[in-house]
């Protein structure tokens, strides 16, 4: 099983009756949760509820927006608000007479004021609502195939930066050692120079060991690859991975950032760890930001 990106967008179009039709459009974006707009026309609370539920039963996550628009005679004629239009045109000649100002009223101006023309009420039977139920299924398949399209790009992206992820984190290892050596060689003779040279020499390495161990970065290293191999493995097997992805590569970040305030200050190969561990966290920010869009 694959994973699906949460970016898509679907459309559909039929027929409620021969003289009438409806067009269906979803657009999804990513989101943390299952997030669903709907728009509907007038009249249709019952299969809002319906559509809902479907839409709910298929996609697990994103911001889904869908739009349904009737058309034809079942979506009915414009109705003019004479209500609101007359009490336009009565405020209107009132402040003209109030200021003796010569003038008529604009009726365009009147006619683009919000809920002064109204669409007709649709009206549903249930073979329309049957009819538009099964457009939603042909769109959500659409949308379903473009996710997973998009899905296939970003897993492919994903495994070659989990690759070059790998990749620094075994140059690290090679490197721990000669680290491990120069960081207890520095505190040897930091120590030295704090006590003047009067103390037991197998005290100070002793003391020196402990803060060597302190600073080995061998756990981080097990943990940075145990959990590449373990988001590889949730990319393999696909379905809604999103949440575990990111869980994923926040525990990665944070092993790459002890690992170098581990190796802070310490030359040679230190450096070398310093720069890979900051490219390690580049691949890492770069992974979430796609991972943010997975479902």
């Amino acid at each position: 099983m694959a994973i699906r990106s949460m970016t898509a967008f679907a459309q559909f179009k039929g027929q409620v009756r021969p003289d009438s039709g409806f067009a269906l459009a979803l657009k999804s974006v990513n989101h943390r949760f299952l997030d669903l707009h709907l728009r509907m026309p007038p009249q249709s609370d019952a299969l809002e509820i319906k559509l809902r539920r479907v839409l709910k039963e298929k996609i697990a996550r994103g911001h889904v927006e869908l739009t349904l628009v009737l058309d034809g005679a079942e979506a009915g004629g414009l109705e003019v608000n004479r209500e609101l239009v007359a009490g336009y045109v009565q405020a209107f000649r009132y402040v003209a007479r109030e200021l003796g100002v010569v003038g008529e009223p604009d009726l365009n101006a009147a006619m683009r004021m919000p809920g002064a023309l109204n669409i007709g009420e649709a009206q549903l039977d249930a073979g329309g609502e049957a009819r538009v139920l099964g457009g939603l299924s042909e769109a959500i398949a659409q949308l379903d195939q473009m996710r997973l399209e998009e899905g296939r790009g970003i897993e492919q992206e994903l495994c070659e930066r989990m690759a070059r992820l790998r990749g620094a984190t075994a140059e690290v290892e090679k490197l721990r050692g000669a680290v491990s050596r120069a960081y207890l060689e520095r505190i040897q003779s930091r120590m030295k120079e704090l006590i003047g040279g009067h103390a037991d020499p197998d005290r100070i390495l002793q003391e020196a060991a402990l803060l060597a161990e302190r600073s080995d970065i061998q756990e981080e290293i097990v943990r940075l690859s145990t959990h590449i191999q373990h988001f590889l493995g949730v990319l393999e097997a696909g379905g809604e991975a999103g949440k575990k992805l990111d869980f994923l590569l926040q525990e990665m970040n944070r092993e790459a950032n002890t690992l170098l305030s581990k190796t802070t200050g310490v030359s040679g190969e230190g450096l070398r760890i310093t720069e890979l561990g900051l490219s390690m966290k580049a691949e890492i920010e770069k992974s979430r930001e796609q991972v943010q869009n997975v479902e």
